[in-house]
Protein backbone atom coordinates (compact mmCIF):
# COMPACT_ATOMS: atom_id res chain seq x y z
CA UNK A 1 0.00 0.00 0.00
CA UNK A 2 2.92 2.21 0.44
CA UNK A 3 4.09 1.52 -3.46
CA UNK A 4 2.18 4.01 -5.20
CA UNK A 5 2.69 7.32 -3.37
CA UNK A 6 6.93 6.37 -3.98
CA UNK A 7 6.60 5.73 -6.97
CA UNK A 8 4.84 9.15 -7.63
CA UNK A 9 7.50 10.84 -5.85
CA UNK A 10 10.38 8.79 -7.63
CA UNK A 11 12.34 5.65 -7.21
CA UNK A 12 16.39 5.07 -7.07
CA UNK A 13 16.92 2.47 -9.95
CA UNK A 14 20.13 0.85 -8.78
CA UNK A 15 21.14 -0.12 -5.35
CA UNK A 16 24.25 1.00 -6.56
CA UNK A 17 22.78 4.55 -7.22
CA UNK A 18 21.43 4.64 -3.96
CA UNK A 19 24.80 4.00 -2.01
CA UNK A 20 26.56 6.34 -3.92
CA UNK A 21 23.76 9.30 -3.70
CA UNK A 22 23.59 8.61 0.26
CA UNK A 23 27.01 8.58 0.37
CA UNK A 24 27.60 11.84 -1.90
CA UNK A 25 25.35 13.41 0.73
CA UNK A 26 27.58 12.26 3.41
CA UNK A 27 30.87 13.16 1.84
CA UNK A 28 31.29 16.87 2.00
CA UNK A 29 33.09 19.34 3.02
CA UNK A 30 32.97 17.37 6.35
CA UNK A 31 35.17 14.92 5.31
CA UNK A 32 37.25 17.00 2.61
CA UNK A 33 37.68 20.69 4.88
CA UNK A 34 37.32 20.09 8.59
CA UNK A 35 38.16 16.41 9.51
CA UNK A 36 42.15 17.05 8.03
CA UNK A 37 42.42 20.32 10.33
CA UNK A 38 40.38 18.33 13.30
CA UNK A 39 42.76 15.80 13.42
CA UNK A 40 45.61 17.89 12.97
CA UNK A 41 44.39 20.14 15.84
CA UNK A 42 43.64 16.91 17.75
CA UNK A 43 46.85 14.97 17.55
CA UNK A 44 46.94 13.06 14.48
CA UNK A 45 46.29 9.61 15.06
CA UNK A 46 44.72 9.06 18.36
CA UNK A 47 41.61 11.57 17.18
CA UNK A 48 41.24 8.99 13.94
CA UNK A 49 41.26 6.08 16.37
CA UNK A 50 38.92 7.44 18.59
CA UNK A 51 36.42 9.22 15.32
CA UNK A 52 36.79 5.95 13.98
CA UNK A 53 34.88 3.93 16.83
CA UNK A 54 33.27 6.54 17.48
CA UNK A 55 31.78 6.13 13.65
CA UNK A 56 30.96 2.51 14.22
CA UNK A 57 29.42 2.78 17.49
CA UNK A 58 27.25 5.90 17.26
CA UNK A 59 27.19 7.17 13.58
CA UNK A 60 26.43 3.67 11.75
CA UNK A 61 23.23 2.88 13.81
CA UNK A 62 21.51 6.41 13.61
CA UNK A 63 22.03 6.02 10.01
CA UNK A 64 20.42 2.31 9.66
CA UNK A 65 17.59 4.14 11.99
CA UNK A 66 17.16 7.13 9.77
CA UNK A 67 16.77 4.66 6.87
CA UNK A 68 14.55 2.42 8.27
CA UNK A 69 12.08 5.26 8.95
CA UNK A 70 12.37 6.87 5.68
CA UNK A 71 11.76 3.19 3.85
CA UNK A 72 8.88 2.88 6.17
CA UNK A 73 6.76 5.67 5.50
CA UNK A 74 8.12 6.78 2.20
CA UNK A 75 8.02 10.25 3.25
CA UNK A 76 10.36 13.21 3.99
CA UNK A 77 11.18 13.99 7.80
CA UNK A 78 7.83 15.61 9.03
CA UNK A 79 5.57 13.40 6.93
CA UNK A 80 7.49 10.12 8.44
CA UNK A 81 7.10 11.41 11.80
CA UNK A 82 3.31 12.30 11.64
CA UNK A 83 2.50 9.14 9.90
CA UNK A 84 3.90 6.63 12.58
CA UNK A 85 3.43 9.10 15.54
CA UNK A 86 0.10 10.64 14.26
CA UNK A 87 -1.05 13.88 16.62
CA UNK A 88 2.34 13.32 18.69
CA UNK A 89 4.77 16.33 18.91
CA UNK A 90 7.61 13.94 17.20
CA UNK A 91 6.83 15.53 13.91
CA UNK A 92 8.58 18.82 15.74
CA UNK A 93 12.09 15.78 14.50
CA UNK A 94 10.90 16.30 11.43
CA UNK A 95 10.27 20.18 10.85
CA UNK A 96 13.92 20.68 12.95
CA UNK A 97 15.49 18.09 10.37
CA UNK A 98 13.75 20.76 7.34
CA UNK A 99 14.64 23.62 8.97
CA UNK A 100 18.34 22.28 9.61
CA UNK A 101 18.67 21.55 5.60
CA UNK A 102 17.15 24.82 4.75
CA UNK A 103 19.66 27.01 7.02
CA UNK A 104 22.89 24.81 6.48
CA UNK A 105 22.25 25.00 2.55
CA UNK A 106 21.92 28.64 2.97
CA UNK A 107 25.44 29.00 4.29
CA UNK A 108 26.68 25.83 2.83
CA UNK A 109 25.81 27.28 -1.00
CA UNK A 110 28.46 30.25 -0.07
CA UNK A 111 31.28 27.68 0.58
CA UNK A 112 30.58 25.69 -2.33
CA UNK A 113 30.95 29.10 -4.35
CA UNK A 114 34.70 29.42 -2.53
CA UNK A 115 35.35 25.96 -4.00
CA UNK A 116 33.83 26.78 -7.26
CA UNK A 117 36.15 30.09 -7.53
CA UNK A 118 39.13 28.15 -6.44
CA UNK A 119 39.22 25.92 -9.20
CA UNK A 120 38.81 28.98 -12.25
CA UNK A 121 41.49 30.57 -9.66
CA UNK A 122 43.58 27.59 -10.64
CA UNK A 123 42.72 26.76 -14.17
CA UNK A 124 43.83 30.20 -14.90
CA UNK A 125 46.79 29.95 -12.85
CA UNK A 126 46.02 32.70 -10.35
CA UNK A 127 47.56 30.62 -7.49
CA UNK A 128 50.87 29.23 -8.86
CA UNK A 129 53.24 32.36 -7.30
CA UNK A 130 52.57 31.63 -3.70
CA UNK A 131 55.62 31.21 -1.85
CA UNK A 132 54.00 31.44 2.21
CA UNK A 133 50.83 30.53 3.10
CA UNK A 134 50.69 33.90 4.14
CA UNK A 135 50.71 35.18 0.86
CA UNK A 136 47.86 32.30 -0.19
CA UNK A 137 45.79 33.80 2.73
CA UNK A 138 45.70 37.05 1.79
CA UNK A 139 44.37 35.87 -1.90
CA UNK A 140 41.71 34.18 0.20
CA UNK A 141 41.28 37.42 2.31
CA UNK A 142 40.54 39.33 -0.26
CA UNK A 143 38.51 36.47 -1.86
CA UNK A 144 35.68 36.70 0.57
CA UNK A 145 35.75 40.11 1.39
CA UNK A 146 34.82 41.18 -2.68
CA UNK A 147 30.94 41.35 -2.71
CA UNK A 148 30.62 40.85 -6.59
CA UNK A 149 32.66 37.62 -6.43
CA UNK A 150 31.10 35.62 -3.93
CA UNK A 151 27.75 36.70 -4.47
CA UNK A 152 28.75 35.81 -7.95
CA UNK A 153 30.18 31.95 -7.34
CA UNK A 154 26.91 31.36 -4.51
CA UNK A 155 24.84 31.82 -7.46
CA UNK A 156 26.29 29.60 -9.55
CA UNK A 157 26.75 27.09 -7.07
CA UNK A 158 23.36 27.09 -6.13
CA UNK A 159 22.53 27.23 -9.78
CA UNK A 160 24.24 24.34 -10.08
CA UNK A 161 23.02 22.38 -7.30
CA UNK A 162 19.02 23.47 -8.78
CA UNK A 163 19.61 22.10 -12.02
CA UNK A 164 20.17 18.57 -10.66
CA UNK A 165 17.57 18.31 -8.22
CA UNK A 166 14.82 19.62 -10.46
CA UNK A 167 15.24 16.26 -12.60
CA UNK A 168 14.29 14.48 -9.95
CA UNK A 169 15.48 11.76 -8.30
CA UNK A 170 16.97 9.19 -10.79
CA UNK A 171 17.05 11.83 -13.47
CA UNK A 172 18.53 14.23 -11.72
CA UNK A 173 20.62 13.02 -8.15
CA UNK A 174 21.09 9.50 -8.70
CA UNK A 175 22.78 10.34 -12.47
CA UNK A 176 24.84 13.03 -11.19
CA UNK A 177 26.24 10.69 -7.82
CA UNK A 178 26.68 8.00 -10.33
CA UNK A 179 29.42 10.11 -12.02
CA UNK A 180 30.49 12.70 -9.34
CA UNK A 181 31.59 10.28 -7.08
CA UNK A 182 33.45 7.61 -8.65
CA UNK A 183 35.47 10.71 -9.74
CA UNK A 184 35.89 12.35 -6.42
CA UNK A 185 37.49 8.83 -5.20
CA UNK A 186 39.83 8.47 -8.36
CA UNK A 187 40.97 12.58 -7.94
CA UNK A 188 41.64 11.67 -4.13
CA UNK A 189 43.83 8.59 -5.05
CA UNK A 190 45.89 10.56 -7.26
CA UNK A 191 46.30 13.35 -4.95
CA UNK A 192 47.42 10.74 -2.32
CA UNK A 193 50.11 9.36 -4.79
CA UNK A 194 51.10 12.52 -5.49
CA UNK A 195 51.63 13.81 -1.62
CA UNK A 196 53.01 10.63 -0.80
CA UNK A 197 56.16 10.85 -3.53
CA UNK A 198 57.28 13.81 -1.77
CA UNK A 199 60.12 14.02 0.47
CA UNK A 200 59.37 14.20 3.80
CA UNK A 201 55.69 13.14 3.34
CA UNK A 202 56.47 9.65 5.55
CA UNK A 203 56.70 12.43 8.60
CA UNK A 204 53.02 13.45 7.79
CA UNK A 205 51.93 9.65 7.68
CA UNK A 206 53.56 8.96 10.45
CA UNK A 207 51.59 11.70 12.49
CA UNK A 208 48.20 10.73 10.68
CA UNK A 209 48.25 6.73 11.60
CA UNK A 210 50.43 6.28 14.55
CA UNK A 211 48.34 7.42 17.50
CA UNK A 212 49.87 9.13 20.49
CA UNK A 213 47.38 8.16 23.31
CA UNK A 214 49.19 11.23 25.48
CA UNK A 215 47.09 13.33 23.26
CA UNK A 216 43.56 12.04 24.61
CA UNK A 217 41.52 13.74 27.01
CA UNK A 218 37.57 14.17 27.15
CA UNK A 219 37.59 17.22 24.65
CA UNK A 220 39.13 15.02 22.02
CA UNK A 221 36.73 12.28 22.51
CA UNK A 222 33.62 14.26 22.49
CA UNK A 223 35.15 16.37 19.29
CA UNK A 224 36.02 13.12 17.16
CA UNK A 225 32.36 11.77 18.66
CA UNK A 226 30.59 15.13 17.07
CA UNK A 227 32.98 15.13 13.80
CA UNK A 228 31.93 11.59 13.38
CA UNK A 229 27.74 12.89 13.50
CA UNK A 230 28.11 15.45 11.29
CA UNK A 231 30.04 14.09 8.87
CA UNK A 232 27.47 11.28 8.01
CA UNK A 233 25.27 13.98 7.41
CA UNK A 234 22.92 12.95 10.41
CA UNK A 235 20.14 15.07 12.08
CA UNK A 236 19.20 16.75 9.37
CA UNK A 237 16.34 14.52 7.63
CA UNK A 238 18.75 13.88 4.49
CA UNK A 239 18.95 9.88 5.27
CA UNK A 240 15.16 9.82 6.44
CA UNK A 241 14.52 11.42 2.40
CA UNK A 242 17.13 9.17 0.77
CA UNK A 243 15.61 6.41 2.62
CA UNK A 244 12.36 7.70 1.51
CA UNK A 245 13.35 6.70 -2.26
CA UNK A 246 14.53 2.75 -1.50
CA UNK A 247 12.22 -0.34 -2.87
CA UNK A 248 11.53 -2.29 -0.31
CA UNK A 249 13.23 -4.99 -1.38
CA UNK A 250 16.98 -3.37 -0.77
CA UNK A 251 18.96 -4.63 2.07
CA UNK A 252 18.74 -2.13 4.37
CA UNK A 253 21.50 -3.31 6.56
CA UNK A 254 24.55 -3.57 3.72
CA UNK A 255 23.12 -0.36 2.31
CA UNK A 256 23.89 1.34 5.51
CA UNK A 257 27.30 -0.36 6.10
CA UNK A 258 28.55 0.39 2.58
CA UNK A 259 27.47 4.58 2.64
CA UNK A 260 29.08 4.47 6.39
CA UNK A 261 32.18 2.54 4.92
CA UNK A 262 32.50 4.86 2.06
CA UNK A 263 31.89 8.25 3.98
CA UNK A 264 34.78 7.09 6.35
CA UNK A 265 37.35 5.83 3.16
CA UNK A 266 36.93 9.62 1.66
CA UNK A 267 37.69 11.19 5.20
CA UNK A 268 41.10 8.84 6.20
CA UNK A 269 41.98 9.39 2.24
CA UNK A 270 41.63 13.26 2.22
CA UNK A 271 43.76 12.94 5.40
CA UNK A 272 46.55 10.69 3.21
CA UNK A 273 46.26 13.84 1.11
CA UNK A 274 46.83 16.87 3.37
CA UNK A 275 49.30 15.48 5.90
CA UNK A 276 51.74 14.07 3.83
CA UNK A 277 51.75 17.50 2.08
CA UNK A 278 52.11 19.43 4.45
CA UNK A 279 54.95 17.95 6.36
CA UNK A 280 56.72 17.82 3.67
CA UNK A 281 56.74 21.61 2.82
CA UNK A 282 57.50 21.62 6.72
CA UNK A 283 54.34 23.58 7.69
CA UNK A 284 52.49 22.84 11.11
CA UNK A 285 49.48 20.72 10.77
CA UNK A 286 46.93 22.38 13.15
CA UNK A 287 46.46 25.34 10.51
CA UNK A 288 42.44 25.23 11.48
CA UNK A 289 39.81 26.02 9.07
CA UNK A 290 42.36 27.94 6.80
CA UNK A 291 44.16 24.88 6.21
CA UNK A 292 42.14 24.07 2.35
CA UNK A 293 42.58 27.75 1.07
CA UNK A 294 45.09 29.14 3.00
CA UNK A 295 47.97 27.01 3.66
CA UNK A 296 47.18 24.34 0.38
CA UNK A 297 47.52 26.48 -2.42
CA UNK A 298 50.95 27.48 -0.96
CA UNK A 299 51.81 23.86 -0.20
CA UNK A 300 50.37 23.55 -4.43
CA UNK A 301 52.76 26.09 -5.29
CA UNK A 302 56.03 24.46 -4.34
CA UNK A 303 55.12 20.98 -6.05
CA UNK A 304 56.32 20.25 -9.15
CA UNK A 305 53.11 20.28 -11.75
CA UNK A 306 51.58 22.08 -8.37
CA UNK A 307 48.91 23.90 -10.98
CA UNK A 308 47.35 20.50 -11.83
CA UNK A 309 46.83 19.05 -8.44
CA UNK A 310 45.13 22.57 -7.53
CA UNK A 311 43.18 22.17 -10.48
CA UNK A 312 42.43 18.43 -9.25
CA UNK A 313 42.16 19.35 -5.45
CA UNK A 314 39.86 22.46 -5.56
CA UNK A 315 37.81 20.29 -8.25
CA UNK A 316 37.21 17.58 -5.80
CA UNK A 317 36.46 19.88 -3.05
CA UNK A 318 33.60 21.40 -5.37
CA UNK A 319 32.31 17.90 -6.10
CA UNK A 320 32.03 17.13 -2.05
CA UNK A 321 30.52 20.25 -1.82
CA UNK A 322 27.78 19.62 -4.51
CA UNK A 323 26.79 16.23 -3.79
CA UNK A 324 25.92 17.30 0.02
CA UNK A 325 24.38 20.60 -1.15
CA UNK A 326 22.04 18.12 -3.39
CA UNK A 327 20.87 16.20 -0.54
CA UNK A 328 20.10 19.64 1.62
CA UNK A 329 17.98 20.86 -1.05
CA UNK A 330 16.03 17.69 -1.69
CA UNK A 331 14.89 17.49 2.35
CA UNK A 332 13.23 20.65 1.76
CA UNK A 333 11.82 19.88 -1.70
CA UNK A 334 10.75 16.40 -0.56
CA UNK A 335 8.57 18.54 2.63
CA UNK A 336 6.81 20.88 0.09
CA UNK A 337 6.00 17.56 -2.59
CA UNK A 338 4.52 15.80 -0.03
CA UNK A 339 3.37 17.72 2.52
CA UNK A 340 2.02 20.76 0.42
CA UNK A 341 1.48 18.96 -2.74
CA UNK A 342 3.69 21.34 -5.00
CA UNK A 343 5.37 20.12 -8.03
CA UNK A 344 9.00 19.16 -8.15
CA UNK A 345 9.57 22.48 -10.75
CA UNK A 346 7.90 24.86 -8.54
CA UNK A 347 9.07 23.38 -5.00
CA UNK A 348 13.30 23.81 -6.58
CA UNK A 349 12.73 26.76 -8.12
CA UNK A 350 10.87 28.49 -5.01
CA UNK A 351 12.72 26.96 -1.89
CA UNK A 352 16.51 27.02 -4.08
CA UNK A 353 15.83 31.02 -4.79
CA UNK A 354 14.87 31.62 -0.92
CA UNK A 355 17.79 29.50 0.36
CA UNK A 356 19.75 31.63 -2.06
CA UNK A 357 18.73 34.75 -0.60
CA UNK A 358 19.10 33.98 2.83
CA UNK A 359 22.89 32.60 1.89
CA UNK A 360 23.76 36.57 0.64
CA UNK A 361 24.13 37.82 4.68
CA UNK A 362 26.46 35.10 5.08
CA UNK A 363 27.97 35.39 1.84
CA UNK A 364 28.78 38.96 3.34
CA UNK A 365 29.90 38.29 6.85
CA UNK A 366 33.76 38.98 5.63
CA UNK A 367 32.99 42.08 3.68
CA UNK A 368 30.20 44.49 3.85
CA UNK A 369 28.84 43.01 6.87
CA UNK A 370 31.79 41.76 9.05
CA UNK A 371 31.17 44.24 11.49
CA UNK A 372 27.42 42.82 11.83
CA UNK A 373 27.48 40.80 14.98
CA UNK A 374 25.42 38.92 17.45
CA UNK A 375 26.49 37.20 19.84
CA UNK A 376 29.80 38.22 19.48
CA UNK A 377 29.49 36.20 15.93
CA UNK A 378 28.42 37.14 12.43
CA UNK A 379 25.44 36.06 10.52
CA UNK A 380 27.28 33.23 8.94
CA UNK A 381 28.81 32.19 12.17
CA UNK A 382 25.12 32.00 13.82
CA UNK A 383 23.29 30.23 11.00
CA UNK A 384 26.32 27.99 11.20
CA UNK A 385 26.15 27.45 14.81
CA UNK A 386 22.22 27.25 14.91
CA UNK A 387 22.07 24.27 12.44
CA UNK A 388 25.41 22.45 13.46
CA UNK A 389 25.32 22.96 16.85
CA UNK A 390 21.87 22.52 17.96
CA UNK A 391 19.45 21.44 15.20
CA UNK A 392 21.37 18.68 13.95
CA UNK A 393 22.87 16.87 17.89
CA UNK A 394 19.22 17.64 19.29
CA UNK A 395 17.51 15.92 15.99
CA UNK A 396 20.03 12.94 15.74
CA UNK A 397 19.43 12.28 19.89
CA UNK A 398 15.63 12.34 19.72
CA UNK A 399 15.50 10.07 16.38
CA UNK A 400 17.61 7.68 18.27
CA UNK A 401 15.18 7.64 20.93
CA UNK A 402 11.92 7.79 18.80
CA UNK A 403 12.97 4.60 17.11
CA UNK A 404 14.77 2.92 20.37
CA UNK A 405 11.44 3.72 22.65
CA UNK A 406 8.75 5.35 20.80
CA UNK A 407 8.15 3.57 17.59
CA UNK A 408 9.72 1.01 19.25
CA UNK A 409 12.80 -1.29 17.86
CA UNK A 410 10.75 -4.36 17.04
CA UNK A 411 8.36 -2.45 14.15
CA UNK A 412 11.70 -1.03 13.38
CA UNK A 413 13.42 -4.42 12.99
CA UNK A 414 10.66 -5.68 10.86
CA UNK A 415 10.77 -3.50 8.38
CA UNK A 416 14.80 -3.60 7.92
CA UNK A 417 14.01 -7.59 7.40
CA UNK A 418 11.26 -6.79 4.97
CA UNK A 419 11.24 -9.09 2.11
CA UNK A 420 13.53 -11.54 4.42
CA UNK A 421 16.48 -10.22 4.56
CA UNK A 422 18.15 -11.30 7.74
CA UNK A 423 19.49 -8.42 10.19
CA UNK A 424 22.01 -10.73 11.76
CA UNK A 425 23.33 -7.49 14.34
CA UNK A 426 19.70 -6.99 15.94
CA UNK A 427 20.42 -7.30 19.12
CA UNK A 428 23.52 -5.11 18.83
CA UNK A 429 22.08 -2.66 16.92
CA UNK A 430 18.64 -2.30 18.95
CA UNK A 431 20.89 -1.92 22.34
CA UNK A 432 22.74 0.79 21.04
CA UNK A 433 19.89 2.90 19.28
CA UNK A 434 18.03 2.70 22.61
CA UNK A 435 21.18 3.26 25.46
CA UNK A 436 24.30 4.40 23.36
CA UNK A 437 23.50 6.60 20.95
CA UNK A 438 20.88 8.90 22.76
CA UNK A 439 23.65 9.07 25.75
CA UNK A 440 26.46 9.93 23.23
CA UNK A 441 24.97 12.57 21.15
CA UNK A 442 23.41 13.89 24.19
CA UNK A 443 26.83 14.12 25.19
CA UNK A 444 28.49 16.06 22.76
CA UNK A 445 25.40 18.51 22.52
CA UNK A 446 26.13 19.26 26.07
CA UNK A 447 29.42 20.04 25.83
CA UNK A 448 29.00 22.47 22.53
CA UNK A 449 26.15 23.97 24.74
CA UNK A 450 28.58 24.85 27.44
CA UNK A 451 30.82 25.48 24.99
CA UNK A 452 29.11 28.25 23.00
CA UNK A 453 26.66 29.64 25.90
Amino acid sequence: MMTEPNHKRGLWKTRMGFILAASGSAVGLGNVWKFPYITGQNGGGAFVLVYLICIAVVGLPIMLAEFTVGRKTNLNPVGAFQQLKPGTLWVGIGFMGVLAGFLILSFYGVVGGWTLAYVVKSLTLSMEQFTSPTAAGALFDSFIANTGQVILYHALFMGLTMAIVIKGVHGGIEKACDILMPTLVVMLVILMIRALTLDGAMEGVKFYLYPDFSKLNGQVVLLAMGQAFFSLSLGMGAMITYGSYLPGKENLTSATLYVVLFDTLIALLMGMVIFPAVFAMGLEPTGGPGLVFSVLPAVFSGMPFGWIVSIIFFGLLAIAALTSAISLLEVVVAYFIDQKKWGRKKAVLVMGGVIFALGIPSGLSEGLLKDFKLFGMTFFENIDNIASNYLLPIGGMLTAVFVGWVWGTKPAHQEIERHETPFHWAAYWEFVIRYVAPVAVAMVFLTQFFATG
